[in-house]
């Protein structure tokens, strides 16, 4: 007896649960019972977060509509081109108001592109860096270090970019102001960064160790490996990186409502950075606090929302396609 129940307990460390294998009625139920009670509460989760996603649209849609209704379909089309096309943002005006975004939606681009002209390039260094030549030991440093910096407060981005790269921009480079379309680039390259690194990094980890392998048994360095091996191969986590780190740049508020000078014009000549220009989530922050509810310029407001909004879907859903591509070469 005494060997039988020492050879019981092995078998039941081995096995490396306590759970008998045999349940009681009792037990069974109780089981039953929690899986339900788990599934229930996983899917009210996922169904309150699509929910609050769709009538958060469905908000934005309903506010946005009416600056565009018209008891004429010829005024709504007209009203529709002029909020496209024209550069003159002038709600408030009395007599002959003007709700032109072209400005706003150019310098919104403006400023996310320079962003990425800058973002990018650091960020996939660093990311090849990390997964190919940095050790585990400086690697598991490093990449929380500056995922940090997606930790900081905005607003405290907002203030270093006024009180410090703003003077510096003026003095150092002869700018007439320093809130300009380049400041505020400046400082969305930086907020940008850790999400483009760390979806690079995991897109170049994920490539297997075997390809590398192959590579230099083939002959190839680890720079040639690295160029025309491992990073086509994580072309798409690559390009998914971009994309969000565009999104965090296009959907920032507060450091380009600080920074950029808020001015709704295009910059003349287009490369002149020094400029001030103004964003779209910028110009919402700034004047939806103020303005009359029910109102044209309120619903303008709204239709810029709803413009952006898209935009962002979109993004998303790109980049949506390119993670799932990612995630099924790693399975």
């Amino acid at each position: 007896m005494k060997k039988r129940s020492d050879h019981s307990m092995q078998t039941d460390a081995a096995a490396g649960f306590s759970r008998p294998l045999r349940l009681s009625a009792g037990q069974d139920l109780r089981g039953y019972l929690t899986g339900r009670a788990a599934r229930t509460l996983l899917f009210i989760t996922a169904f309150v977060s699509v929910a609050a996603v769709l009538l958060i649209f469905v908000f934005v849609v309903r506010e946005a509509v009416p600056f565009f209704k018209s008891t004429d379909a010829a005024a709504s089309l007209s009203r529709l081109k002029e909020f496209l096309t024209r550069t003159q943002w002038f709600p408030e005006h009395e007599a002959h108001p003007e709700y032109g975004v072209l400005a706003i939606i150019v310098g919104s681009l403006y400023v996310t592109v320079v962003s990425l002209l800058i973002a990018v390039p650091i960020g996939l260094l660093a990311a090849v860096f990390l997964s190919d030549i940095a050790s585990f030991k400086v690697r598991q440093i490093c990449k929380p270090v500056i995922e940090i910096l997606a930790a900081i407060p905005s607003v405290a981005y907002g203030v270093f970019a006024v009180m410090v790269a703003a003077p510096w921009l003026q003095k150092h480079l002869g700018f007439t102001t320093g809130t300009n379309a380049l400041n505020a680039s400046l400082i969305l390259s930086i907020m940008a960064l850790p999400t483009i690194l760390s979806v690079a990094e995991d897109s170049l980890s994920a490539v297997g160790r075997d390809i590398r392998q192959a590579s230099y048994g083939l002959g190839a360095t680890r720079a040639e490996t690295m160029i025309r091996v491992v990073i086509p191969a994580a072309g798409s986590g690559i390009l998914a990186a971009v994309i969000l780190g565009m999104m965090r740049a296009i959907g920032e508020t507060m450091v380009v409502w600080m920074a950029s000078g808020n001015a709704a014009q295009i910059p003349s000549p287009w490369w002149d950075l020094s400029q001030s220009v103004r964003t779209m989530t910028a110009t919402i922050a700034g004047e939806l606090g103020e303005v009359p509810k029910g109102t044209t310029h309120y619903h303008s407001l709204f239709a810029i929302g709803f413009l952006l909004l898209i935009f962002t879907f979109t993004l998303n859903l790109i980049s949506e396609s390119f993670l799932s591509r990612v995630k099924r070469r790693q399975r």
